[in-house]
């Protein structure tokens, strides 16, 4: 009996991100999601190989937060097994498949922005201090699907539950939805998606926070 991760991994063809995954024969290919037509691609065996492919983006900028909307296109990957398809997504996008299996099972446990800001120390200590009028710009601009990060926003900005921002689409805060439709790209609604979570703010968002407490 297959176990859920193996389900969910093997109901091809799904996106996940900017990753497609689709079966040929007894294999799963993966490819950027906007190249699925192409046969032009440089092919790749191995799981592993998924840590550069999402290192650097088209120009061979690094890429810092590997959920930003940025993968590389010109590759293709042919695996042999859900195991090798976990470890290749678990290198495109550290994490966001244990986060979306804790979600599936109900026990995701969200962490609200002021929580994670009020827990820092040292230099980032002086991030609690931001007010939520900056929040409110700050989260906009910073997580917005086009152009910042495609994951969907499960956290709160308090404990009160407010929004983590007024301004942006409601459809960012929707598991439901697909983040890389907001890109407008061609291919980017080829089967189901499985949702990129984000249960807590990452510590690119909290240096960004200082950053503009900082700037004050």
């Amino acid at each position: 009996m297959q176990n859920p991760v193996e389900r969910v991994l093997e109901a091809v063809p799904f996106c996940f991100g900017e990753v497609l995954v689709r079966k040929s024969g007894k294999s799963l290919l993966l490819c950027h999601r906007d190249e699925d037509a192409q046969d032009d691609l440089e092919m790749f065996q191995n799981p592993e190989d998924a840590i550069e492919i999402a290192k650097y983006d088209d120009a061979g900028n690094y890429r810092p937060l590997k959920t930003a909307p940025n993968l590389r296109h010109g590759w293709r990957m042919k695996l042999q097994s859900s195991a090798e398809l976990k470890h290749a997504l678990g290198h495109f996008y550290p994490g966001r498949l244990a986060v979306f299996f804790a979600w599936q099972r109900g026990e995701l446990r969200t962490t609200s922005l002021r929580e994670t800001l009020d827990r820092q120390s040292g230099m980032y200590r002086i991030a609690a201090t931001i007010s939520d009028a900056q929040i409110d710009d700050l989260v906009a601009g910073f997580c917005h699907s086009n152009g910042g990060c495609l994951r969907t926003i499960l956290w709160k900005r308090d404990q009160h539950g407010t929004i983590a921002s007024t301004k942006l689409p409601i459809q960012k805060f929707d598991p439901t939805l697909d983040q890389v439709q907001a890109l407008g790209r061609t291919g980017s609604a080829t089967g189901t998606t499985v949702p990129l979570l984000c249960q807590e703010s990452c510590n690119l968002l909290v240096a960004a926070c200082r950053k503009v407490v900082k700037g004050e």
